[in-house]
């Protein structure tokens, strides 16, 4: 069984989020703003320096006007 890298995984959310908030010319502060988040949690998480919650990620979709699973569509 191999083992799973938490960190890569990590980086790849937040590199999925950067890549969505860009595709809508959304800053960091306006992403914190609408989905009721820190500027400076919002950089941290696009980094993969911080384990997120299910609901800061939920937070995050509904600022995107997304679903949260679309926020998985990456290759593990």
């Amino acid at each position: 069984m191999n083992k799973v890298n938490h960190t890569n995984i990590a980086e790849k959310l937040g590199h999925k989020i950067r890549i969505e908030r860009i595709k809508r010319k959304m800053s960091q502060e306006k992403l914190a703003e609408l989905a009721q988040l820190n500027r400076n949690f919002i950089g941290m998480v696009e980094r993969g320096e911080t384990n997120i919650t299910i609901k800061n990620l939920e937070s995050i979709s509904q600022a995107f006007e997304i679903e949260i699973q679309d926020l998985f569509d990456f290759v593990i």
